[in-house]
């Protein structure tokens, strides 16, 4: 095939078991990305810390080094696979400050430095691109960057950690406790050795700082996303849940609430009807609420080396397409500067479960407290339990602040033995 551009060179950093697909697939289907980009889409060189290590995908040795820096400046587009804050963040910006356009998959880094190394590549007339940081292979960050710009959306709701769905899945369909299901998912590779990004929810709330910032155009720290793990549920709050007709899922929730933003991470009951309820297994979706377009769901794959480095490489052809075209990068719409506001301004439903002492005069003690504090109640159901009883309140729409004042008063109540949970429900 003869081109009139000279072929374009791409450094990737980092061989692990995306970036060793992703050096496969560059490979493999060199011909056909170069009939799609209208030039030839050069390998320039895999940095590496140990050129000698085996990896999941053949890459040959000439092209391994472990000089970043000569990489990096002989480039034209570099891939970024490594992960975490340093030294990426480092060559990220010694790559944009090159000239050369940047890849990532590094939710960690777009979310904490985002703003900073967007303002960075406007700068330069760079580009930088992300489509890999939040849901895998799912196709997410375009929509929300170009394809619902000119739109207004209210609210994105997502499964967006793999892991966690995937052990919520095993406690509801075969009853597993917490500890059981997480062993399942540490043997099947689905959690790390260490698995408390995931189980704690932190890798969800910088997945939904990123979204947050790209569907109200405003920058939303990672600080800022409130932040509960699922580790604290228990079989019982599985069994209790499906029993009122819905699923718990741990969601990343972004929405508008008066004049500012919430974003948020916690465990979340949706009715079973709803569409995020049929997310098994370590899959992820995101449903997102527009103004104009409604109501629309993406779905697929989370993680993966080969889902990943599917949105890796579709990255990749738009920023060497971008390269033939030449003229400066597009920017981030970032000026709409919506407050980040705290998770007490929230407004949504609740089921609380407490272990209550079985006497007559408890139920009226309780129902009183939640009429003190304006949180009115639906529905109580009750379940016997050895000595004591449990209570199961689901209440109507109200605000997370009074919420935890009936929460503070209940634990302060002689009649309740343990607030066993508090879920807030969601999807209605």
């Amino acid at each position: 095939m003869q081109t009139a551009y000279r072929p374009i060179r791409v450094a990737l950093l980092g061989a692990g078991s995306v970036g060793s697909q992703v050096a496969r697939l560059l490979i493999e289907n060199r011909d056909e990305l170069a009939q799609r980009v209208g030039t030839d889409v050069e390998l320039a060189g895999v940095l590496v810390r140990d050129p000698n290590l085996t990896r999941d995908a053949v890459i040959p040795k000439n092209l391994l080094t472990s000089d970043a820096e000569k990489l990096i400046l002989g480039s034209d587009i570099v891939i970024e696979l490594l992960g975490g804050i340093e030294p990426a963040k480092t060559y990220v910006r010694m790559a944009l400050e090159s000239g050369a356009d940047v890849v990532t998959a590094n939710k960690a880094l777009i979310a904490a430095h985002g703003p900073e190394l967007f303002d960075l590549a406007e700068q330069l007339g760079a580009q930088l691109y992300f489509e890999a940081a939040v849901g895998g292979a799912i196709p997410i960050i375009r929509p929300l960057r170009e394809s619902l710009a000119g739109d207004k959306v209210n609210r994105v709701m997502g499964i967006v950690n793999g892991t966690t769905n995937f052990i919520l899945d095993r406690m509801e369909s075969t009853g597993a406790d917490f500890d059981e299901a997480l062993a399942e998912a540490t043997a099947l590779g689905y959690a790390e050795a260490d698995p408390t990004a995931d189980i704690e929810g932190f890798d969800a709330a910088s997945k939904a700082a990123i979204l947050a910032s790209l569907a109200f155009h405003s920058e939303v720290p990672v600080e800022k996303v409130y932040r509960e793990g699922i580790s604290a549920i228990t079989a019982i709050t599985i069994e209790t849940a499906r029993q009122a007709g819905y699923t718990v899922k741990l969601l990343a929730i972004c929405e508008r609430v008066g004049e500012g933003l919430v974003a948020r991470v916690h465990p979340t009951l949706i009715p079973l009807t709803h569409p995020l309820a049929a997310v098994r297994g370590a899959y992820n979706a995101v449903f997102v609420e527009a103004e104009s377009a409604g109501q629309l769901m993406f779905y697929g794959a989370g993680a993966g080396g080969t889902q990943t480095a599917s949105a890796v490489l579709g990255d990749l052809v738009s920023a060497a397409k971008r390269h033939l075209a030449g003229g400066p990068g597009l920017s981030d719409s970032v000026h709409a500067d919506l407050e980040s506001l705290p998770v007490q301004e929230i407004e949504t439903r609740y089921q609380i479960t407490l272990q209550v002492l079985d006497l007559p005069g408890v139920l009226a003690s309780i129902a009183s407290i939640f009429a003190t504090h304006d949180v009115s109640v639906e529905t109580v159901s009750q379940t016997p339990a050895e000595e004591d009883a449990l209570l199961t309140v689901m209440t109507h729409r109200a605000s997370e602040s009074d919420l935890e004042q009936v929460v503070a008063s209940l634990r302060k109540n002689e009649a309740v033995r343990n607030v066993t949970s508090v879920i807030r429900v969601e999807g209605m």
